[in-house]
């Protein structure tokens, strides 16, 4: 060192000049340490390139109908994945314009975009100067997630995310990369990726979206909430041409396109679909824990068990779409007819009358209600915040509608809308066809289908099947007669008519409904004989041993029911209900199929036959002649009606030789209820849905046949016995009666000749 220089150099300056040092080689060395901890995982782990290569995102498992139609998923995210092969240019062109313009030049990190970030945001502080973080430090964000390290989080997040941004860079192709980012974000509503996006805001498929729709969606990526062009649309449309003008910046669009797109109204075709989809979703939702049981025993090439909600898996179903989309119109058409008729029928009082009870343990079993309780207010508050008026969405038959009202009134308002059910399976395979578990799923989760309600006369069948069992016939016949049963207690059972008198054979008996009848024969056939029956018919409900079981007071599913009218057309073989067909793994490869629905046998073939042939007089001659007379429904159909105590439930269950297919309509609670028979019936209550299902089928080619089809008799079968279905006491009635089998068996006798011509 010179002379000059060391007397330049005073003391007091080379202390200052050892300090500056010292602290530029601080604020090197500090952050170069802290990269290094970071990059050497002391801050959590750091993928490799391999791992990455392999890391996938989590994958909804999706659900099919057996006509090959999504119909639902199952996710912890809401995702479903698009192709790097299928992503259009455009939405690609509006991301890199938008998120990333240098994605092409730079190795997964923007140094110059970081710098730029530094000097604008940091230092001068101004507004609206772009992010620093690349498409594929996003990527690293969304797949790898953030962790919680405290005060470091941010700069430990940042320096991971970077790492991972150049090592997905080495490892995926750009193409690739950009389908990743695309399948990963979030654009709100519970929703990820701008596959479920697109059908989310626009109801059509990512790679159908037009330019200024996919303009709108990229907007969203900047902040989902805020530009929400659903609940935002003002915000959306200034943000979709920011977007379009990025475009137009950096040369994918002329400026002539770019401003007309800019004009363009911001039009959507929302379609708002939960993981249980709008066409069957408590279909989807019942088979649930049905797939999940499945997978409990099945192992992943890794060993490990499959995940419904993260997996990807495809589960095939054997529902058909087409059939459920014709219940569905079939349920709409019957119930709003009918809750007019219910809110006229109860336009001047409450159905509960002056007991509120019944509101007051709806109340308490609201999600609103355990919501505020579980917040620590007291009952006496919530019923108080209760009856606030605020605005509320109320369900209708016309797709819902908002109403400024208390909770309380809308408790009341839900009381009264009545719910209906319906499902069909094949009887021959066990397969459901529709299920239809409620009025709408959105509104309400709660699946009837299952629900445990009094059966009512649809219970009569299998009374009347274990007679046959026990020996009886369908001519075999009972006095029309009320008795008092002093062995139960003095039960004195009434006709729904009030008629008495005469005798009904066991098919009249049947076919009419006759109450009175119905318990005679489930005394001669046995309480005991009966309950069990009912059981070997696929009911796994206990009954009650007691002989208004004849009746129908048992408590049991619309499910069961359905099940077990299915060995009627079956030839007396119960089979179990099949919904699962097959399940594919993400990549194709099935890992269950369902082997075939053997079934055990409840009834011979021949008690099969006769009783196919004693509920075909329901419809001909009896409580469900509605179906020919309303709907004009030809064929062999056969099937019961059914009323409970106080016109609470209604139910038909009918079937053709290839469909069962079961109704059912009541309130909520049974305390809510037509108080008359002409209305409350299941005739008038649930049959008409059956009927408007049936005349869709028969208006359509592919489905005509279900009405077509014809009962055979088992091996061994004998011919249906021919009688009356009534005969009276009196000489004079019992001249009619011989003159009525006379001319029948004219008639009959016409009919077999023109048959053998």
């Amino acid at each position: 060192m010179t002379d000059n220089v060391k007397q330049i150099l005073t003391p007091k300056l080379k202390k200052i000049l050892l300090r500056t040092s010292l602290c530029v080689a601080i604020l090197f060395f500090i952050p170069l340490c802290f990269f290094c901890l970071v990059y050497w995982g002391a801050f959590g782990k750091i993928y490799t390139g391999k791992e990455l290569k392999s890391l996938q995102n989590y994958l909804a498992s999706e659900v099919y109908s057996a006509d090959k139609q999504l119909i639902g998923s199952y996710y912890w995210e809401n995702r479903s994945n698009i192709s790097s092969k299928h992503l259009p240019s455009y939405i690609v062109n509006a991301l890199i314009a938008t998120e990333d313009a240098r994605f092409y030049e730079h190795n997964g990190v923007d140094t110059r975009g970081l710098m730029r970030v530094f000097f604008k945001t940091l230092l001068l502080r101004e507004k609206n100067s772009g992010g620093g973080s690349t498409i594929a430090q996003q990527l690293a964000k969304n797949l790898l997630h953030r962790e919680d390290h405290g005060m470091l989080s941010m700069p430990v997040n940042k320096i991971k995310e970077a790492i991972h941004a150049v090592r997905f860079n080495k490892v995926y192709l750009q193409q690739e990369i950009l389908a990743l980012y695309l399948n990963t974000v979030s654009v709100g509503e519970d929703t990820y990726g701008f596959e479920n996006a697109s059908v989310r805001f626009f109801n059509r498929r990512a790679d159908s979206l037009r330019i200024e729709e996919a303009a709108v969606l990229v907007g969203m990526l900047k902040s989902p909430t805020r530009y929400n062009p659903r609940t935002h649309p003002e915000l959306a449309l200034g943000r979709r041409n920011v977007v379009i003008d990025n475009m137009h910046l950096h040369g994918y669009l002329s400026l002539t396109v770019a401003d007309s797109l800019k004009k363009l109204p911001l039009l959507l075709h929302y379609f708002r679909k939960g993981p249980a989809g709008v066409v069957a979703p408590y279909f989807v939702s019942h088979i649930e824990p049905i797939v999940t049981g499945l997978l409990d025993s099945l192992r992943n090439p890794e060993g490990k068990p499959y995940n419904l909600y993260t997996d990807g898996l495809k589960i095939y179903t054997t529902l058909d779409s087409r059939l459920q989309l014709y219940a569905m119109k079939a349920v709409k058409m019957h119930m709003q007819m009918l809750q007019e008729q219910f809110e006229k029928y109860w336009a001047h009082a409450e159905p509960w009358g002056r007991d509120n009870t019944l509101i007051t343990r709806g109340i308490k079993n609201s999600k609103r209600f355990k919501s505020l309780l579980a917040q620590g207010m007291n009952e006496a508050e919530i019923l108080r915040a209760f009856k606030t008026p605020q605005e509320t969405e109320l369900f209708d038959w016309k797709g819902g509608h908002t109403s400024f009202c208390s909770a309380m009134d809308s408790v009341k308002y839900t009381e009264k809308i009545l719910q209906a059910a319906f499902m069909a399976m094949n009887p021959n395979t066990g397969e459901v066809k529709v299920y239809i578990g409620g009025d709408d799923y959105y509104y309400s989760e709660y699946d009837h289908i299952n629900a445990r309600r009094q059966v009512g006369s649809t219970f009569k069948p299998i009374v009347y099947a274990t007679a046959l069992e026990q020996g009886m016939s369908p001519c075999d016949y009972v006095k029309n007669e009320q008795k008092v049963y002093e062995q139960f207690g003095g039960w004195s059972p009434s006709n729904a008519d009030g008629k008495y008198g005469g005798k009904y054979s066991l098919k009249g008996a049947l076919a009419h409904s006759v109450n009175v009848v119905s318990v005679e024969v489930l005394l001669r056939a046995g309480i005991s004989n009966t309950i069990r029956m009912a059981h070997k018919m696929g009911i796994t409900d206990a009954i009650p041993a007691v002989p208004s079981i004849a009746l129908g007071v048992a408590d049991l599913s619309l499910l069961e029911m359905v099940r077990a009218y299915c060995d009627f057309p079956n030839g007396g073989v119960t089979k179990a209900e099949v919904c699962i067909t097959r399940i594919e793994d993400k990549n194709g490869k099935v890992i269950y199929s369902a082997g075939r629905n053997i079934g055990s046998r409840a009834f011979s073939p021949e008690t099969a036959y006769f009783m196919d042939r004693m509920l075909r007089g329901v419809i001909d001659e009896g409580t469900a002649h509605g179906l020919r007379d309303t709907y004009h429904l030809e064929g062999q159909i056969a099937g019961k009606t059914g009323t409970t105590q106080n016109e609470a439930d209604g139910w038909f269950i009918g079937f053709t030789p290839d469909l069962v297919a079961g109704a059912w309509v009541g309130a909520e609670s049974p305390e809510v209820h037509f108080t008359n028979l002409t209305l409350g019936q299941g005739a008038h209550m649930a049959l008409p849905i059956w009927g408007l299902f049936f005349q869709q089928c028969k208006n359509d080619k592919h489905y005509k046949q279900l009405l077509t089809g014809i009962f055979k008799p088992g091996a061994g079968s004998e011919a249906f016995p021919d009688c009356p279905s009534f005969v009276e006491d009196t000489i004079l009635g019992k001249i009619r009666n011989w003159f009525k089998r006379g001319r029948r068996k004219m008639k009959d006798g016409k009919t077999n000749r023109k048959t053998n011509e």
